[in-house]
């Protein structure tokens, strides 16, 4: 996912506007030590601004030109929150790059090739003014470059140590059609309202109607489209929240196959289903990829808390409000003939999704993002 943002926006155009006198960031400023060793304000300001850049870039037409003071958890700004996820991200790559030897990871001459390849496209893409406006020296570049291999590599070699093993009882799945009996309506225009307590009244009494006829029918499909409803498939699990609402889910797991649900509420509206398989092969199989997902995420989680609780880590907070993302804005120019919008999500999105793709490896590119944040 970030993987290929990150070498496009590291080998494109910057836009750099300053809005006020910005804090002058020295490069050999010390920002933050981890066990020791000093993480220099010049690294984590370009480790700042290429992160503020991919925001400002695809979210501020929607987040509003405040998007950085605005509120992203009570009592923190959008800002701060960023900053907050990016400086993490840095000290934990330090500490990543302090154990590999622990997994005996080392950058190879490809890596390093690639390394020297992108940085420079970076370098003789952008002036001097705004490569100086974001720290972003060749050494700058080339170094950050070389912490996210470092990531990924001893990322993906912790993720190895999770537990591989998952049974089919662990991960089985069921099957079944639905239809539902929506607690809002559309006009002819396509406006969405939600029904009355009258309406929904009337609602349940026509989903009960439709469960008693449904539960004699061997084709549930069949009688829904008879009945000028859709049948839809799922398959879930007693704990599925994600693609069914929980409280269908609930009621169906207690059934045998070819049973019929009562009505089942929830806050969007009124269901009834039919279990169809108590074991639905391939979903199944599906179910287990997730699981060691999972598994491999809240290994990589797991170790980097432990190491982070061990290590002697902090923060000049004077050095570090330097970087201020309202006195300085930073995008990118974007060839629109590369449309590669589908790969860049957002964070939330990635804190879920980053575990799909947590086992990659970089190869030629090695600068894939990872873990929460702006590190998933």
């Amino acid at each position: 996912m970030r993987k290929r943002f990150m070498v496009l926006a590291l080998a494109g155009l910057m836009a750099v506007s300053a809005f006020t006198g910005c804090g002058k960031i020295k490069d050999d400023e010390v920002v933050a030590t981890v066990d020791g060793e000093d993480i220099p304000a010049g690294l984590a300001n370009f480790y700042a601004r290429m992160t503020q850049a991919q925001y400002e870039t695809w979210y501020a037409g929607y987040m509003g030109d405040n998007m950085w003071s605005g509120e992203a958890e009570e009592g923190k700004s959008y800002e701060e929150s960023v900053k907050d996820q990016i400086m993490e991200d840095l000290q934990n790559m330090y500490l990543l790059e302090d154990h590999m030897k622990d997994y005996d990871i080392t950058v190879s001459e490809q890596e390093e090739a690639s390394i020297k390849e992108t940085a420079g496209a970076f370098d003789e893409a952008n002036g001097l003014e705004e490569k100086g406006k974001v720290s972003a020296s060749i050494e700058n570049v080339e170094r950050l470059l070389t912490l996210m291999t470092i990531r990924q590599r001893v990322g993906d070699a912790i993720r190895e140590t999770a537990e591989m093993e998952v049974s089919d009882e662990e991960a089985a799945q069921k099957a079944m059609k639905y239809v539902t009996f929506s607690f809002n309506k559309t006009d002819e225009d396509g406006n969405s309202t939600a029904l009355t307590d009258e309406e929904k009244e009337e609602l349940k009494k026509e989903a009960e109607d439709f469960a008693k006829g449904a539960k004699d029918k061997d084709d549930f499909a069949a009688y829904a489209s008879e009945k000028e409803y859709e049948a839809r498939d799922a398959t879930f699990d007693a704990e599925e929240t994600v693609t069914i609402p929980a409280e269908l889910a609930e009621a169906a797991d207690k059934l045998e196959e070819g049973e019929v649900t009562g009505v089942v509420e929830s806050a969007n509206g009124l269901y009834v289903a039919k279990v169809t398989s108590l074991f639905d092969k391939d979903a199944t199989e599906k179910e287990k990829e997730n699981i060691i997902a999972e598994r491999k995420q809240e290994k990589y989680n797991e170790v980097i808390e432990g190491w982070r609780k061990d290590a002697d880590i902090s923060v000049a907070e004077g050095v570090w409000k330097k970087v201020d993302f309202n006195e300085l804005s930073v995008t990118m120019y974007m060839d629109d003939s590369d449309p590669y919008t589908d790969d860049v999500k957002t964070d939330d999105q990635i804190d879920e999704d980053e575990d799909e793709d947590t086992g990659e490896d970089t190869g030629e590119e090695p600068v894939e993002e990872e873990n929460g944040g702006t590190e998933e």
